[in-house]
């Protein structure tokens, strides 16, 4: 009887709402204005090359060099400030010590100042007479206008999703969790593998997601540190600039879908990351 019934159930079945609230018209229309139609756009503009031009232009030496030294910069300094956010965001969380509001604040600052300024700023302490690069000139290292200076750039611009993203998580770790670990004859390594890092692994892979995306897009502070010689320190947001210097552009819009297409592929992975690390919760 109760099977029978639930057979007969009508299935509910997913529709679009009949009259919008405020809040997911201002959603929908704020998406479509700033996201979709700026990318239906460019791929309308790319629709108009034939397939044979779009990969001639995608996969030239120069484009496939670019796309090589934005993501693999990229992913490494994502990967270094993972590590180095997550120290710094423990740092200002569970200690006290003189000067923790004003490096606290000094977090941000990539984020106030302008990407122009930062590029301008790394590329003079960093040239072989500026402070330290003056200190890496004896080594034969060179940061300034090399691919170093683009990962360096990328390490400063980033930093900051790192640390803000695992702030709050940190937060609300009770200390009464490692005591009572500590308590249970717990190592201060078991310690952290088993009760710290858990909740804290799917924040430090948000921030590294989110520092890497923006060293990916990033152009102000990298075009001032680099040479922006191709099959050198040459990145993708810069090369699409110089194809828009030189009127190419639908060469610019190829590099640019291409880019999109990769970003996308990218961030899928790393949502599938995030998804794995939530089982957690």
């Amino acid at each position: 009887m109760t099977a029978n019934a639930t057979s007969r159930r009508p299935r509910r079945s997913w529709a679009w709402p009949q009259n919008l609230s405020i809040p997911w018209q201002v959603t929908i229309g704020y998406m479509l204005l700033l996201l979709l139609l700026p990318f239906a756009a460019m791929f309308s503009k790319a629709s108009t090359l034939s397939i044979e031009s779009f990969w001639e232009t995608a996969t030239a030496p120069i484009a496939l060099a670019t796309y090589q030294a934005t993501f693999l910069t990229a992913f490494l300094a994502a990967a270094v400030n993972g590590l180095a956010g997550f120290i710094v965001a423990w740092v200002l969380e569970r200690y006290q010590f003189p000067g923790k509001r004003l490096l606290d604040a000094a977090i941000d600052l990539p984020f106030a100042l302008p990407t122009a300024v930062a590029g301008l700023t790394l590329a003079t302490v960093y040239s072989e007479t500026g402070w330290i690069g003056s200190l890496l000139a004896p080594l034969k290292v060179r940061v300034s206008f090399t691919i170093t200076g683009v990962w360096v750039a990328m390490l400063f611009i980033s930093l900051p999703f790192v640390v803000r993203t695992l702030q709050p998580v940190i937060r609300e770790i009770e200390s009464e969790l490692e005591e009572a670990a500590w308590s249970l004859g717990a190592s201060p390594w078991q310690t952290f593998t088993r009760v710290l890092l858990p909740p804290l692994l799917p924040a430090t892979i948000t921030g590294v997601a989110l520092g890497f995306a923006r060293s990916v897009g990033e152009f102000g502070s990298v075009v001032l540190i680099a040479s922006n010689v191709p099959f050198q320190d040459l990145v993708a947001s810069v090369l699409i600039f110089q194809k828009l210097e030189q009127y190419d552009i639908e060469g610019a819009t190829v590099i640019g879908t291409t880019m999109l297409l990769i970003s996308l592929v990218m961030l899928l992975i790393i949502n599938l990351l995030q998804a794995w690390g939530r089982r957690y919760d």
